[in-house]
């Protein structure tokens, strides 16, 4: 009798214990659903908090301060010796392919020309070249007339010159295309047209170096600044509100070269481009200032 109790009470232990066991894992099953769900809404918020810190990390690198006042401010700053500028997301500020004055100097005005004239016509919309925040908006009589200065967070700032009218305020966020003004024929020119700018903590680069407006596309996915690169265009000094400033007789002469732009495919060589090019080795590395043993990276552009 004293066993069969026993073995009773082993056998009903066993039970409890089981059943204990069971419901603690339907509870942690039940539970983990929520779980997934919390750890979800986690990711989510914290995703978002990484993307608006990223947005403008680029950027930050290289700027200190926002003069919403000032269009050329950064005569102090320290450029980097090099800067990857990312061009994806870039929308044409106009559909407009025609180009009616190029970077570089300009003989009968002894002036540096700093940025693109694009032929639009009073009124046409121009939109942003790329998401970003509007720096300046305001008008110079003797200059870029009624211009927007956007800054993105790819470290570029753009300015959009000769408008008729400014859609955009200081302090706008605008996204790539979005409308921030119309065409048009203020300040100093001579006939309606848009004439834009890319300038890196001030310092301008030739547009064309990195758009294609005849093609309404970019060279590349990234364009690398170097501070000591004449051919880039962007070694010249600042100037005044208006881009005006002298060229030495070296950049004066760079930037009036006409240039084709290849982009560089995965596993080509120097030597494998310049066959495709109808150029020698030497020729397509004294264009570019590289040597024979440099290792092309896939997205970079060379000039030929």
């Amino acid at each position: 009798m004293h066993s069969i109790s026993l073995k009773g009470f082993v056998v009903g232990a066993f039970a409890f214990l089981s059943g204990v066991s069971a419901f603690s894992q339907d509870l942690i099953a039940s539970q983990a659903p929520i779980d997934r769900r919390l750890k979800a809404v986690d990711s989510v918020a914290i995703q978002r908090i990484i993307d608006k810190t990223e947005t403008w990390s680029d950027a930050g690198e290289l700027y200190t301060s926002w003069n919403t006042q000032n269009t050329h401010c950064y005569s102090s700053a320290e450029l980097p010796d090099s800067f990857k500028i990312d061009l994806r997301g870039f929308c044409m500020p106009t559909p407009s392919r025609n180009i009616t004055s190029r970077y570089g100097y300009r003989a009968a005005f002894r002036r540096q020309h700093k940025g693109l004239d694009i032929k639009v016509y009073t009124g046409d919309t121009i939109v942003a070249a790329f998401d970003g925040k509007v720096r300046i908006v305001r008008y110079d009589r003797g200059g870029y007339g009624k211009y927007v200065v956007i800054r993105h967070p790819n470290g570029l700032e753009t300015i959009y010159g000769h408008l008729s009218k400014q859609l955009v305020a200081v302090d706008d966020e605008v996204k790539a295309g979005e409308p921030i003004g119309l065409g048009g024929n203020t300040g100093r020119s001579t006939g309606s047209h848009l004439h834009f700018e890319t300038r890196l903590l001030g310092r301008a680069i030739d547009p064309a170096l990195m758009f294609d407006f005849v093609n309404q596309d970019v060279t590349g996915d990234y364009f690398v600044f170097r501070k000591n690169e004449p051919s880039q265009g962007n070694a010249l000094a600042q100037g005044g509100a208006n881009g005006r400033g002298k060229a030495s007789t070296a950049s004066s002469g760079s930037s009036q070269r006409s240039f084709h732009y290849y982009k560089v495919k995965r596993g080509e060589s120097l030597y494998v481009i310049a066959g495709k090019l109808g150029l020698t080795v030497d020729k397509l590395c004294s264009i570019n200032r590289l040597r024979k043993k440099s290792v092309l990276r896939p997205g970079q552009i060379l000039r030929y």
